[in-house]
């Protein structure tokens, strides 16, 4: 044997172990695997919740994060499984607001959360959450709820009549408009309150039940800059002889409001 033969033998001798332990080139240029299977194919590791998903929060996680993000909150008593995965992974889903620059506002009682822009000082922070704006006759209304809320949460679910809030904006109307008129604009801010806002709820015929989350959706600052308005409007009409409820009279943004 030449020393070149014994260098080939030793050569051929290390391919087949490694070929045992770790599959071998198939005729057909297929890398068999060590059971054996010629173009057996390694399982891919993957915890994302489909192919190629890169994300890190758990799909419960994900589902209240997207309800908070498209608005206009996420209630406890409406989502259970939500708030609990809110409450669960609160910091987390904190971190990816604020990747959006949104900031996460929550009421553990009341047991609702929903997000606003970051107030953030020394930059111009953009403005991640639409407003939607309001009538003066929206705002009245938005108001007088609210106040119902504050008076009335003390002693649970706060249920109020239709006509009780109609009635008490009435003081809105000017000697000038129409009845029928006036009232096709409190229809249209009901309507708004229920379907867009959504901080009353149908309770039967004719009531409502008044969500907590106004509380919080308007706060002092802004009602103390709602109340600088009302005075400046009225001052104005005292000297015109138009009312408050008129069409030109100036409305709110309310914030939070996909």
């Amino acid at each position: 044997m030449t020393p070149d033969d014994s260098a080939y033998r030793e050569y051929a001798d290390t391919t087949q172990q490694t070929d045992a332990a770790a599959g071998a080139w198939t005729e057909d240029g297929v890398v068999a695997g060590a059971d054996g299977l010629a173009g057996a194919e390694a399982p891919i590791e993957t915890s994302g919740l489909w192919r190629g998903d890169t994300g890190s929060l758990s799909e419960p996680a994900r589902r209240a994060l997207l309800e908070l993000v498209k608005g206009p909150y996420l209630s406890g008593a409406r989502s259970p499984q939500l708030w609990a995965a809110l409450v669960a992974d609160e910091r987390a889903i904190r971190s990816r607001l604020h990747d959006l620059f949104l900031d996460l506002v929550i009421d553990r009682v009341g047991e609702f959360g929903f997000v606003r822009n970051v107030q953030a000082d020394g930059m111009q922070a953009p403005a991640a959450v639409r407003t939607e704006a309001l009538t003066f006759i929206d705002t009245a209304m938005l108001l007088v709820l609210r106040q119902m809320l504050l008076v009335g949460e003390a002693d649970g679910r706060v249920i109020v009549g239709q006509d009780e809030v109609y009635e008490q904006l009435q003081v809105h109307r000017s000697a000038d408009r129409d009845e029928a008129d006036f009232t096709k604009r409190l229809n249209a801010a009901w309507t708004k309150m229920q379907n867009k806002l959504r901080v009353i709820h149908q309770a039967g015929e004719g009531r409502v039940e008044i969500s907590p989350v106004l509380r919080l959706i308007v706060d002092a600052d802004q009602i103390e800059a709602i109340a600088a308005e009302y005075r400046r409007i009225a001052g104005g009409a005292a000297g015109s002889g138009t009312g408050a409820g008129d069409a030109g009279a100036a409305g709110d943004d309310l914030e939070g409001v996909a």
